[in-house]
């Protein structure tokens, strides 16, 4: 997955309304579009680098967009709205093993009444529903956590994933680590239990869970190896 356009280095100053964030660029301060919702624990550092992008569409009213927060040295991919985009991309290259390479897929594909998964998965087996839920957060050794905020909105497609296997479907979560300095994942529980829980009620119910992490190139994300989970 390619950015639109090249990254710009700069430095994190500080965010502010969700949305905002204010970066150094060369010796001006710019205000920037930071696409998540999160709280994003750990990354909010005066100080640390960051890479933007600036937008081609000259009736934005926020030229630029947050996409890589450098910490401790590594670098934290956090825009959730390329999350997918890196997913499509593994999934037309074949780089997820527990697919077959014939397959078709959907995006944003509708089921029930008030649910939209990611991605539909079309093959030899049963059709698959996947969602994908991004993941930052890491708090110590070499351990990503999810999720970094309580999430009403993740503990929904919990439950959908299990009605989905219910009905005859496949049910896939994937969590896609954003970053390349982590072995193992885990649930945070200390920060939604109620999720944990669930998590473990949608395993039991035939939900398959997997975790990925990303590689970083010069002007791009792509999915890289699986990582363990210990849940």
């Amino acid at each position: 997955m390619e950015f639109e356009n090249k990254l710009i280095p700069g430095t994190f100053i500080k965010r502010y309304k969700r949305f905002f964030v204010d970066i150094k660029l060369n010796n001006k301060t710019v205000t920037a579009h930071c696409p998540n919702t999160g709280s994003m624990m750990g990354l909010l550092k005066k100080g640390n680098k960051v890479w933007v992008t600036k937008s081609n569409n000259i009736k934005r009213k926020l030229k630029y967009t947050l996409q890589i927060i450098e910490s401790n040295k590594n670098k934290v991919g956090i825009n959730t709205h390329i999350t997918n985009k890196i997913v499509k991309d593994a999934l037309e290259n074949n780089l997820i093993k527990l697919f077959s390479k014939k397959i078709t897929y959907q995006t944003e594909k509708k089921f029930g009444q008030n649910t939209r998964f990611d991605f539909l998965i079309i093959g030899k087996e049963k059709k698959a529903f996947m969602e994908i839920k991004n993941v930052t957060l890491k708090r110590k050794n070499k351990t990503a956590e999810f999720p970094d905020a309580i999430t009403e909105r993740g503990s929904k497609h919990l439950k959908e994933l299990i009605n989905a296997k219910k009905k005859g479907f496949n049910s896939y979560l994937m969590f896609l680590i954003q970053r390349d300095d982590c072995n193992l994942f885990k649930i945070a529980s200390d920060i939604d239990y109620e999720y944990l829980k669930l998590l473990k009620k949608a395993i039991k119910n035939g939900v398959k869970v997997i975790a990925y992490d990303c590689k970083f190139l010069k002007n791009g994300i792509i999915l890289n190896k699986t990582i363990k989970l210990k849940i």
